[in-house]
């Protein structure tokens, strides 16, 4: 049996989450710099951790996975850790 796979595009993805699920991803300084601008200051290879709603758009940056995780609670959302 030959598996099939959905393709879904950004406003069916966002619709999936339905504004209660979000991800954690590990991101870097300068990938913090990119999503924040240049109003911050931190290292280029600093390790962080960043809580996207389901539709890919950030909501908090945070300093370690616990803290992206709680902010996901205080954000009533249902997080997943992705790689």
């Amino acid at each position: 049996m030959e598996k099939t796979f959905a393709k879904l595009d950004d406003a069916a993805l966002a619709a999936l989450g339905g504004g209660v699920i979000g991800y954690v991803k590990e991101i870097e300084g300068e990938d913090a710099v990119k999503l924040l601008g240049e109003r911050i200051e931190v290292p280029p290879d600093a390790k962080l951790y960043c809580l996207y709603n389901a539709d890919g758009s950030p909501i908090s940056i945070s300093g370690s996975r616990e803290a992206a995780f709680s902010s996901a609670m205080e954000h009533e959302l249902v997080a997943a850790s992705v790689h």
